[in-house]
């Protein structure tokens, strides 16, 4: 299960956030057909797409 929590600039993580946190840190990734483990390629593709999209955002910003 996921859970999402909206924080806003200032606001600190509750105790119980924290602590779901490190439960959650815990836990072992379970990977299946939806969600499989990725190849060290595909790994590689992610971080560049994810470097040129935050250099694209870097020079958009005017």
């Amino acid at each position: 299960m996921i859970r999402t929590a909206i924080l806003d600039r200032n606001q600190k993580p509750t105790k119980e956030q924290i602590q779901q946190i490190e439960e959650a840190a815990k836990r072992t990734i379970v990977f299946d057909e939806d969600s499989p483990e990725l190849t060290p390629a595909v790994e590689k593709a992610f971080r560049l797409a994810a470097k040129n999209r935050n250099t694209q955002r870097k020079t958009n910003i005017s």
